[in-house]
């Protein structure tokens, strides 16, 4: 580790900061946003932008947590139900139980705080595998939520909260109010990953668990906390996906986790830890979005968008072995 380190940092500081793959993801979205504008009739307008960031932004919020879960070598499946779940509750208990709106959402955000707690309470402290456990929860919370509805829906909310999680900025504009929070939630991710002692415990976890314990990181508590937080960070995506649609169901976001995991491992983050920036996972999200939003415009149907998703992700997993050895072996020829 030790080595790696010398000899990542005996490049140009140019070079540590240009040639990185989340600079790549990140001239691959102005790649794709220059196209887009070009050959897709009215991409580049307010109103296309302004959906845009509104269809992104739980993937935006959930890609914060995910990202820090995924440096320290585990996954997390199971977000996509938390959101269901958590539109479910938002849901019921508003209209059901005639709690007030702002209780019904904190309630549901805290429920995905317990729904973190499970999983991570398996993965740190049981010693179970992640993806096994995130796969069972993914299961167990997404058969809790349609349990609760069937197949009803709500949509009796008040407007003026419907209204707020579409208000925009600007009126006119292509940036919708609830970038807002996300950017203060980001500002408060990057310090915690990059500027924290929590943060390096983070990748010291990735690089080597046992080395970490040693070093006194406290390796079942931050796990445990990181899961945590995914779960209550995707509760809070499912309030805003309610709000947003105007309709708690069983199956809201299903299938959403494929696009944020794509999105972080598009982003740069070594699906094996200890690597990854949250400015790569961003671009990602950014990225699936303008990809999945210009072949909309184009008349392309919902499978083909997945196939395109399913392609990126397959790649993005691929590209990090294939990269490790292509510098092992230029590495190996210099030497000799």
């Amino acid at each position: 580790m030790t080595t790696l380190h010398f000899r990542v940092h005996a490049r140009p500081a140019w070079r540590r900061w240009l040639l990185t793959r989340e600079t790549a993801v990140i001239a691959a979205l102005a790649a794709v946003l220059l196209y887009a504008n070009a050959a897709v009739s009215n991409f580049d307008s307010p109103l296309t932008l302004y959906y845009l960031f509104l269809d992104v932004t739980p993937l935006l919020l959930i890609a914060l947590p995910l990202t820090m879960v995924i440096v320290t070598g585990e996954i997390d499946l199971s977000v996509a139900s938390v959101v269901g779940l958590s539109s479910v509750l938002v849901g019921v208990l508003y209209a059901h139980a005639g709690m007030p709106m702002w209780a019904a959402a904190l309630t549901a955000v805290a429920v995905g705080a317990v729904c973190g707690s499970l999983n991570g309470y398996l993965v740190a402290y049981v010693g179970l595998p992640s993806l096994a456990v995130t796969i069972g929860t993914l299961a167990l919370y997404r058969g809790i939520a349609i349990g609760l509805l069937g197949t009803e829906a709500v949509t009796d909310f008040p407007d003026s909260w419907t209204d707020f999680a579409k208000m925009r900025i600007v009126e006119g504009g292509s940036l919708p109010m609830v970038l807002i929070p996300f950017a203060v939630l980001a500002a408060a991710a990057v310090w915690l990953l990059h500027w924290s002692p929590f943060g390096r415990g983070v990748y010291d976890i990735g690089l080597n668990r046992e080395a970490a314990h040693f070093s006194g990181v406290n390796v079942e508590r931050t796990k445990l906390l990181l899961f945590v937080l995914t779960g209550a960070v995707s509760a809070l995506a499912g309030v805003y996906f309610t709000l947003r649609y105007g309709s708690a169901r069983g199956d809201n976001a299903y299938g959403l986790e494929l696009q944020v995991i794509a999105a972080v491992l598009l982003g740069g983050v070594s699906i094996f830890g200890g690597r990854g920036a949250l400015h790569g996972p961003i671009a990602g999200v950014l990225l699936i979005g303008a990809v999945a939003s210009a072949m909309r415009l184009e008349g392309q149907t919902v499978n083909a968008i997945n196939i395109v998703i399913g392609v990126l992700l397959v790649a993005s997993v691929v590209a990090t072995p294939v990269l490790n050895r292509v510098a092992a072996e230029r590495a190996a020829r210099k030497q000799k």
